[in-house]
């Protein structure tokens, strides 16, 4: 999802809303430096905007 906020167009809102869940949700993918496992979330489609860094940080944990 964070490849299309920076993105302005029809397509990306086309791309956005082809990712979202039947729940309105979207997948999130962290990999993180360091060597350590990638991670996939399924965050609110606003969690760009919305979710704090301790959040996200929670939510990462949660998912290892």
């Amino acid at each position: 999802m964070q490849a299309y906020a920076a993105v302005s167009s029809e397509a990306a809102d086309k791309a956005a809303s082809l990712s979202e869940t039947q729940d309105g949700g979207v997948p999130v993918v962290c990999t993180p430096s360091g060597g350590a496992q990638t991670v996939r979330l399924e965050l609110e489609k606003d969690w760009l905007d919305n979710l704090s860094d301790e959040e996200l940080t929670q939510a990462i944990q949660a998912a290892q």
